[in-house]
């Protein structure tokens, strides 16, 4: 029960890597506010841990919108008496080059992936300290750390959100704030299987990843429910790679037979 008597906020809980942290939160003995755009989609994951003796409520948010996240705050205060962590985990994509990019679309991406970590960090951390202190965890990505063909926006916005985590840790640490954030690889998601269904794609990525395989949503909660606990007490400031390998492999390959000249 490593978030025994936590109160957790997990934005984007409806699904994907926000729906299998917000069941690990709860088997971790935290209460959890399942925070998302999709009412119904947070309904029924806060029903399903609630269902399986666990404590969550659903509240419906805007998270690039400053009166809906100060709203989900309070609402979280107001129902479970305290906020502990905060997992600013909801995000978009929108393709393309700066040229092919709809200048909308720059501002939606910026607004969903950068913006609510800021507005996220602006609300809760006050709160926070009332208690002395907390955890935020903010997705970033693998995109945040290398440059992706055709998602200009994307990439840019998780690099942002790794700086603004390295920031806000370093303004807050002596208050008992600690902040991360995890980069993860490609993982197995509803977006992400949507595009793994061009043959092509899921075979660039399985090569990609060393491992040799995608990730799965609860792999990073694994990471994320860690960052939330006191056994993480003395890491802040971290962007932390769950990949798969993927930045550890060179896109060179092998460049020499390891085998003695005689034996190849």
């Amino acid at each position: 029960m490593l978030l025994n008597n936590k109160v957790a906020i997990v934005t984007g809980g409806g699904s994907g890597i926000g729906e299998a942290t917000s069941e690990r939160f709860a088997r971790e003995g935290a209460a959890v506010v399942i925070a998302d755009l999709r009412m119904r989609k947070a309904e029924a994951v806060a029903a399903g841990i609630n269902e399986t003796g666990g404590h969550a409520i659903a509240v419906e948010v805007d998270v690039s919108e400053p009166q809906s996240v100060a709203a989900l705050i309070d609402t979280t205060v107001d129902r479970m008496g305290r906020l502990d962590v905060l997992f600013s985990n909801a995000g978009t994509l929108r393709p393309g080059t700066v040229v092919e990019l709809d200048v909308d679309d720059w501002d939606l991406v910026m607004g969903v992936n950068v913006r609510s970590v800021y507005l996220g960090g602006k609300y809760a951390i006050p709160v926070m300290l009332e208690t002395g202190g907390g955890s935020i965890i903010n997705t970033a990505s693998i995109s945040g750390l290398h440059g992706d063909g055709g998602a200009v926006s994307y990439a840019a916005s998780k690099a942002a959100v790794i700086n603004l985590t390295r920031a806000m840790s370093t303004d807050h640490a002596a208050e008992g704030i600690r902040v991360n954030a995890i980069c993860p690889g490609t993982i197995e998601t509803p977006p992400v299987q949507r595009m793994m269904a061009d043959p092509a794609a899921l075979a660039a990525n399985l090569k990609a990843h060393s491992i040799g395989r995608l990730g799965r949503p609860e792999e990073i909660a694994n990471a994320a429910v860690w960052l939330a606990s006191d056994e993480s007490s003395f890491v802040t400031g971290e962007a932390i790679v769950v990949d798969g390998g993927l930045r550890a492999q060179s896109p060179l390959g092998r460049l020499a037979d390891p085998r003695p000249e005689h034996l190849r």
